[in-house]
């Protein structure tokens, strides 16, 4: 078994930020490693507060290259990303400012292009196959229902 190693809160805070500047960071996330560091609530919070003064830890920012990477790399849809972002205790305000990275028209050609390829993956089943996997694969990644159900009506 691992000893656990101890930590003193100034060798804790290089740790973070160095955890903090590789990737935008939500602050449950550096909640949590602190906490898998053994660290005491009071250290924690001195410690997030001094990442958050030093921009760090920046919520919005957080939210933005998420919106952005998960919908240009994962292609996922807007309630997906939402669900996400709540999931990881984001504001609604935040949440807003995230989504606005991702521009209108890319977002729909994204999709009818994502459409396109599925339909092409699906088309030796049969029609009422292909509309229940394709519904699947939209909603699963987030997508709204009214777009996916506009789509397969074209079907």
């Amino acid at each position: 078994m691992k000893k656990k190693q101890n930590y003193t809160v100034v060798e804790a805070q290089k740790k973070l930020e160095y955890y903090c500047a590789y990737q935008d960071r939500c602050h449950l996330e550096v909640i949590a490693k602190l906490k898998e560091m053994g660290m005491i609530p009071e250290a924690r919070d001195k410690i997030v507060a001094d990442l958050i003064r030093n921009n760090y830890l920046n919520e919005t920012r957080f939210s933005k290259s998420f919106a952005r990477g998960k919908f240009r790399i994962k292609k996922w849809g807007k309630n997906r990303i939402i669900r996400e972002l709540k999931k990881r205790g984001i504001s609604d305000f935040n949440i807003k400012l995230g989504l606005k990275e991702i521009s209108e028209n890319i977002y729909q050609s994204t999709f009818y292009d994502l459409f396109e390829k599925r339909k092409k993956e699906l088309e030796e089943l049969s029609k009422v196959e292909q509309k229940k996997k394709i519904f699947y694969y939209f909603s699963y990644r987030g997508w709204e229902h009214s777009k996916i159900y506009e789509a397969l009506a074209e079907l």
